[in-house]
């Protein structure tokens, strides 16, 4: 039995076949494998070749958007109003970032970020995609550059990112009218091209940045920056370079507008003065303002609550949206109505006995003398500011013929001025009344209309475009601020057309030749309401004062300013154009309850008109 055994193990036949066989499956297993590997390999290295090169480079290559420069802002001399300045700024990427809590604490451990950065962070996340650095701290110093640079190995994801910031030379004294950029918000992105903006942190809020907006932002660019593990850029593959923003020239004179600035004084109020020949704007001033600068990069909430806590309201543009009674300053145009329309001639006399009455009433209007002023004519009714003519004048002329005539000067309508938010002030009308208020028109009310008060109501910009076009000679213009354009930086401005509007006709030429010597004599004649600012004029004035009264008087009553709180003071007006033969300004001032517009409001356009014309600004 055991021989049999040893004679079946021993079967050298038997385990030739069992030995063939085993090599024959290992063989064909490895056959098998080697197939499916050289198939793989084909795929890889053959059919999808192409998609696989695409994935491997997007795990090393990086697409990221390039910020273009914004334009500059140049005045009428080529100063400089708005420029960039180079900063640093922090920024956190949220897909290369952990723990972000944890980061932002230790980050606020070794730079200056406080926990409202944190919270604007927070918000701002949201209108990032994951992969895009969300900005966690602006207006880096070099000191907090420096100290990051060191530990910058304990923040993956985490960045010092070099950028042009916005930079205003001359604080708030043109806030109102160029604006400033600040950051981005959701509102702005609901409206905002997103592909244009996507490396963009900064647009403009309000002003000549908001309005130029497009023209000022420039076309982003792209570029691939290849990364390292941790995703830090390694360097730039390929840049397709942004396109610059053009940068803007303005009509403003900086000496003007710093002029009118200072003229105002303490008082809030506005400046307005325009080129009569092209609608040129030369100084856009509203009074009180704030540091444009502070809102760059995000105002602090202490400052902003002392804005908004100050009495004056330096956020609101008192020259683009101010609602103020215009008074004697209306007076002209209301001659020129009526003188134009025929219901009075240019040498007929009006006697003023200090009182005038409806027909059938009782109810006084006086005029501001007691006493009145006698017989004058349109010139002499403008000279002294004689209620009385106006008064009459006004009622032959009636309401809608006076609504239908100074419509044409741009009352009631926007003045098309390239600024956002302009408001249109209110010239009366009948239809107007019962559209608004759903009443019948009365007489009295086209009385005092006649000399500027009552409903109606008027900006800044639109009595100085007014009195601009009553300068020209009813040639209008629309108010304009950018004047050119040019590439940024590079080569010269090319100047933009002044856009002309349909001008106010002229039925007879006497009649305004008659409202400009009323108007001249109210600076240089003996009774003017202004002659005070007459003295050592080096050319002829044309102007009109005003003064609008913020509550009424009594019969007999009379107005003792010292006695009246001041946020119940008259404002005081003026509106002027120099030199009255050929003129190249008119300019319209408003100082809130100041007083009279012969002893407030003049002297501020004098010293605008000097700083024009006595200065060699034009």
């Amino acid at each position: 039995m055991n021989r049999a055994h040893r004679h079946v193990l021993k079967d050298q036949r038997l385990e030739a076949e069992l030995f063939s066989r085993r090599v024959l499956v290992a063989l064909v297993v490895i056959l098998a494998v080697f197939l499916v590997l050289l198939g793989r390999y084909l795929q890889l290295q053959w059919l999808q070749h192409d998609d696989l090169s695409a994935r491997s480079d997007r795990n090393r290559i990086r697409l990221q958007a390039v910020n273009p420069n914004r334009g500059l802002i140049y005045d009428r001399n080529g100063r400089l109003l708005a420029t960039n300045v180079p900063a640093y700024r922090l920024e956190l990427t949220p897909e290369r970032v952990e723990d972000i809590g944890g980061t932002l604490e230790e980050l606020a451990g070794l730079l200056d970020i406080t926990d409202v950065h944190i919270q604007r962070f927070e918000q701002r996340r949201d209108q990032y995609r994951r992969f895009q650095g969300v900005p966690l701290r602006f207006l880096l110093s070099e000191q907090e550059v420096a100290r990051f640079a060191v530990n910058r190995h304990r923040f993956p994801g985490v960045e010092i990112v070099p950028y042009l910031t916005r930079q205003y030379p001359y604080d708030e004294l043109f806030t109102h009218v160029l604006g400033y950029v600040g950051r981005i918000d959701a509102d702005d992105l609901s409206v905002l091209d997103g592909d244009n903006y996507r490396a963009a942190t900064h647009v403009g809020k309000i002003g000549v940045e908001q309005y130029r907006e497009s023209v000022l932002h420039g076309i982003s660019g792209i570029e691939q920056v290849e990364t390292n593990a941790e995703g830090r850029a390694v360097r730039t593959v390929s840049r397709n370079n942004p396109k610059p923003g053009r940068d803007l020239m303005l009509s403003l004179d900086i000496d003007v507008q710093r002029t009118a600035w200072t003229a105002l004084g303490d008082s809030a109020g506005a400046v307005v003065a325009v080129d009569p020949r092209n609608g040129d704007i030369l100084a856009f001033v509203s009074k009180p303002s704030f540091d444009a600068n502070l809102f760059v990069n995000g105002v602090s909430q202490q400052a902003y609550d002392e804005i908004l806590a100050d009495a004056g309201r330096p956020l609101f543009n008192r020259a683009l949206k101010g609602a103020y009674e215009p008074g004697s300053t209306f007076k002209p145009f209301v001659a020129l109505a009526g003188l134009e329309s025929g219901v009075m001639q240019h040498d007929q006399r009006v006697f003023s006995s200090g009182r005038f009455t409806l027909p059938n009433s009782e109810r006084p209007y006086r005029d501001w003398q007691r006493g009145g002023h006698g017989w004058v004519d349109v010139r002499g009714a403008l000279e002294q500011s004689v209620n009385t003519y106006f008064y009459q004048m006004a009622l032959e002329l009636g309401i809608d013929a006076m609504h239908q005539y100074l419509s044409q000067f741009g009352f009631g309508l926007a003045s098309g001025v390239d600024l956002s938010s302009e408001s249109a002030g209110i010239l009366p009308s009948r239809e107007w009344k019962r559209r608004t208020h759903n009443q019948i028109w009365f007489p009295g009310e086209t009385v005092i209309a006649g000399i500027g008060q009552g409903a109606n109501v008027v900006t800044p910009l639109q009595l100085a475009a007014a009195t601009a076009t009553l300068a020209a000679q009813g040639m209008r213009y629309r108010p304009r601020l950018v004047t050119a354009t040019r590439e940024s930086g590079s080569g010269d401005f090319q100047s933009l057309p002044p856009v002309s509007l349909p001008s106010v006709p002229i039925a007879d030429e006497a009649n305004w030749q008659a409202v400009y010597a009323g108007m001249i004599a109210v600076v240089h004649g003996q009774r003017g309401t202004a002659k005070g600012i007459s003295e050592n004029v080096g050319y002829t004035v044309a102007g009109k004062t005003g003064t609008a009264q913020l509550f009424g008087l009594r019969e007999g009553e009379v107005y003792e300013e010292e006695q009246v709180a001041a946020h119940l003071r008259h404002n005081a007006l003026f509106i002027a154009f120099a030199p009255a033969e050929a003129p190249t300004i008119a300019v319209a001032v408003v100082a809130e309850h100041s007083g009279a517009g012969s002893t407030v409001a003049a002297p501020i356009a004098r010293a605008v008109l000097d700083a024009w014309l006595l200065d060699d600004a034009q």
